[in-house]
């Protein structure tokens, strides 16, 4: 993998996501032939297990144009849509100096904002086989 532009800003998950299966990396090092590193590998089976895998550059640009009313940090809207939080607890922390910011009240919005237009990560193999 190649940097063609050095600090050009911080990837999503997602687009993380799309570079390694433009690079065909699977979750097994051997089945890309040689064409991703074993990290490389590692790194996408991880991502495949994450909201990341549902989301849309669609959904993302809809969050990101929304969430401009929140005057939330660039880093705050990434931790966002890589954590994708479904409650008040996790995303508190994701949002600093919450309180001072007069934010706490809008939370209960932002998180209902989030579950709405970011999909969910995928269901896990046995909470497939429980919900047989």
């Amino acid at each position: 993998m190649k940097v063609i532009e050095a600090k050009a800003g911080a990837l999503t998950n997602f687009e993380v996501l799309n570079i390694l299966r433009t690079r065909v990396a699977t979750s097994d090092p051997l089945g890309a032939l040689g064409a991703v590193t074993p990290s490389e590998c590692k790194v996408f089976d991880y991502l495949v297990q994450t909201a990341a895998c549902n989301q849309t550059i669609e959904s993302i640009d809809k969050f990101q144009k929304i969430s401009e009313k929140y005057r939330l940090s660039k880093a705050e809207k990434l931790n966002i849509i890589n954590i994708r939080p479904s409650s008040q607890p996790e995303i508190f922390p994701i949002i600093e100096d919450c309180e001072n910011r007069g934010l706490e009240p809008v939370l209960e919005e932002l998180v209902n904002m989030v579950v709405e237009i970011l999909p969910p990560r995928p269901s896990k193999p046995e909470e497939q086989k429980d919900n047989l």
